[in-house]
């Protein structure tokens, strides 16, 4: 069999045994023996090819490495073996505190200060601390929760014809996402 066919076969090796590596645990000693097959590799298809064929080769194995290395750390949370090392990803409910001023999204109350913009706001006859979303808003203003988010509330100008103890605008532009039961578009990673 050709030697340059060989060599490919051990390129192939070399990156199974570097994604049996990063899923089961070995130690390392499965890195070296594709280490060790990769490098083989490239000593055979300098060998057999010439300067062209090995700078190709090498050329492969450091472009196609990382590649591989990537997609097995990414799946190797779906594995059972990678369930037991990092565990089960918690869920939404098991990590997002309860927050009962989620419930406020889509109320209209007063704004009892100047917002610059942050300030106060009443809202069902409680006071809280609020920020506006991009405009100063006068003491008096009716205001509408857009967000809850950490411990933030967020309103904006309440669109003409909200008064405080309403909560459903008859505009759908006029609605949260959270309302619409739209998630957020901002990455939870970020």
């Amino acid at each position: 069999m050709d030697p340059l066919v060989w060599a490919s076969l051990l390129v192939v090796a070399g990156f199974a045994i570097l994604v049996m590596e990063v899923l089961l645990p070995t130690g390392g000693v499965l890195g070296v023996v594709s280490a060790a097959s990769l490098v083989g590799a490239i000593i055979l298809a300098f060998s057999a090819g010439g300067p062209t064929t090995g700078f190709t080769f090498i050329t492969i194995v450091v472009v196609l490495a990382p590649a591989v290395l990537t997609a097995a750390f990414r799946y190797l949370p779906y594995t059972p073996v990678g369930r037991a090392l990092l565990g089960e990803a918690p869920k939404d409910e098991d990590v997002l505190l309860e927050d009962p001023r989620r419930q406020l999204i889509g109320k209209v109350g007063v704004a009892r200060s100047k917002m610059l913009p942050s300030g106060s706001v009443e809202i069902d006859g409680q006071m809280l601390d609020a920020v506006s979303k991009g405009q100063a808003i006068d003491p008096g203003q009716n205001v509408q929760v857009i967000e809850v988010r950490a411990n933030r509330v967020v309103v904006r100008l309440a669109p003409e014809g909200l008064r405080p103890g309403t909560t459903k605008p008859d505009d759908l532009l006029n609605r949260s996402l959270e309302e619409l039961g739209i998630e957020s578009l901002e990455d939870p990673l970020a």
